[in-house]
């Protein structure tokens, strides 16, 4: 199933951050706070992605993101969500970070590209509220 129609998306309020810790870390409990918080665990790395309000002073970390969500739910079998919204902003030579989960996903974009992002997005026929 393809996707045709523009998509609605969600800012979220909080200002995020990145951080690396080692693959083997115990998962710090001010990683579980906020409206939105994930957690990677590859064979190189556990990431945490969480509001920055709650991080203390790490040696791998990023701050300074905002995020969007997409008002889901999508099947998995719909093509082209992201697709619709990281073509546009490639375009404009906005990067940005992505995080999917069952329902939808998310898309994190830096403070200082984001209202570029969101004027970008909402060209390319998209909502944001």
């Amino acid at each position: 199933m393809e996707i045709t129609s523009q998509l609605k998306l969600t800012s979220l309020k909080d200002e995020f951050v990145i951080c690396k810790l080692d693959q083997g870390s115990e998962i710090p409990s001010w990683a579980f706070g906020g409206e939105f918080f994930s957690l990677t665990r590859t064979a190189e790395e556990l990431s945490i992605l969480c509001p920055a309000n709650q991080v203390p002073e790490l040696s791998h970390y990023e701050t300074g993101w905002r995020g969007l969500k997409i008002e889901g739910p999508f099947e998995f079998d719909e093509i082209g969500v992201l697709a619709s919204l990281t073509a546009p902003l490639a375009e404009a030579k906005i990067s940005l970070l992505t995080i999917s989960t069952y329902d939808t996903d998310y898309i994190f974009i830096k403070q200082e590209n984001y209202r570029q992002a969101v004027n970008t997005l909402e060209a390319a026929g998209h909502t944001i509220t």
